[in-house]
């Protein structure tokens, strides 16, 4: 490969979410993490040198770009995902979940019912509960190792909730389904008939491994475009989500006009320069390395599936179409969640996601982040392996 993903990169003491703050959430201190979405790769030198030019000169005030920002984004989609945008319909905020908010304070009221599926992204409940609303959920099923939406339960919930928003998470985190367009065409007609508009939660979509596709949503037809939010950000792509920059399409001009009103409600108006700066050096400057980015986590993936299958067989993976989490299933061992955490961390030495905080289906599983030099990758399941060997079911 031109770009080095082996190298690896001592992230502590840089004020990292991922690495420092092990005490103040619990956690001993020393392990290794593999928990929070973000990568221990360094961002790419396209990035890396159009942030460096923009501190050497030395003035961060309030910043709003020129068209080029917007026409960096519209070659990237474009180029990746066949989507042509328009520039009136972006609306820049500091990240995903920040839209997703905005979006349920702009289009329900307090005790309306917003729908997702779980088990999905924490922040999604959250959210949701946090702003007065009621919570819906639509359980997807796993069948022989794949997750499956349930379109029956999805429509009848809908219709008897009375359902003002839905919160597609595509592709889904976790379980890594990139959702195919028959799916999302299906979910849309349920959609459109019971006047539900969607966001649609599109961060992960550059994480798409070979023999898949990511639709976006509201690419599928004008009709959809019409009731859809359209969350992206350039953050998990190039490892930039401390910049705090993320890119919001709404085609509906009373739909973006009533999120607009929201976001300006919470106090917002720019978004900071460095964000700016490399979510245009990235969308212009970064195919390449983003190619090689995916390939190399794919290669990752089959690390995994291969040391599993010969040194914990117990250990089911969820086989992921694409994104960098993948979700691993322990429920043959017949623990609970807190036993399960507790051989984890305390004899694995490993901070990994408690499938319990995705939702009721995420019990007995836990997800692992993957972005990270491969040495590091496999330290982690030889020790994650001989934590687990002689562990009884239902006997920790």
């Amino acid at each position: 490969m031109k770009y080095d993903f082996d190298s690896v990169i001592d992230r502590r003491d840089t004020d990292s979410l991922k690495y420092d703050h092990a005490a103040r959430r619990g956690m001993p201190e020393g392990l290794t993490p593999m928990w929070v979405a973000d990568m221990d790769f360094r961002s790419p030198p396209c990035v890396l040198d159009a942030l460096a030019e923009r501190v050497r000169h030395g003035i961060f005030g309030y910043s709003e770009p020129p068209g080029d920002y917007f026409e960096a984004a519209r070659g990237w989609f474009e180029r990746r995902h066949g989507w042509r945008i328009e520039e009136n319909w972006l609306v820049k905020t500091p990240g995903v979940v920040m839209s997703l908010c905005t979006a349920i304070h702009a289009v329900t009221r307090p005790g309306d019912a917003v729908i997702i599926q779980q088990p999905v992204y924490y922040p999604f409940a959250g959210s949701v509960t946090g702003a007065g609303r009621r919570l819906v959920v639509n359980e997807l099923r796993l069948t022989d190792g794949r997750y499956e939406i349930d379109f029956d339960d999805f429509e009848e919930k809908v219709v008897r909730e009375r359902v003002k928003l839905f919160l597609l998470c595509s592709p889904h985190n976790p379980g890594g389904r990139v959702w195919t367009r028959p799916e999302l065409e299906r979910l849309g007609a349920v959609c459109l008939k019971n006047g539900v508009t969607v966001f649609s939660d599109e961060i992960h979509e550059d994480f798409v491994f070979p023999g898949r596709a990511h639709t976006v949503f509201a690419n599928i037809s004008p009709e959809l475009d019409d009731i859809t939010i359209t969350g992206t950000s350039p953050s998990k792509t190039f490892n930039i989500a401390g910049l705090h920059i993320a890119n919001t399409f709404i085609s509906n001009r009373r739909l973006r006009r009533k999120f607009i009103g929201a976001y300006n409600g919470a106090g917002m108006s720019q978004v900071g320069a460095p964000g700016i700066v490399a979510c245009r050096a990235a969308y212009s400057g970064g195919d390449e390395w983003a190619d090689e980015l995916v390939a190399y986590i794919r290669g990752n993936l089959d690390c995994l599936r291969g040391f599993i299958g010969a040194e914990a067989p117990r250990v089911e993976v969820i086989e992921p179409d694409g994104t960098y989490l993948v979700w691993l299933d322990f429920r043959r061992f017949g623990l609970s969640d807190a036993e399960l955490d507790d051989i984890i961390v305390n004899r694995a030495g490993l901070w990994l996601d408690s499938g319990a905080i995705f939702g009721a289906g995420g019990k007995g599983f836990q997800r692992i982040n993957i972005a990270c030099p491969r040495s590091v990758l496999t330290r982690a399941l030889d020790r994650l392996a001989d934590a687990f060997r002689g562990v009884d079911a239902g006997n920790g």
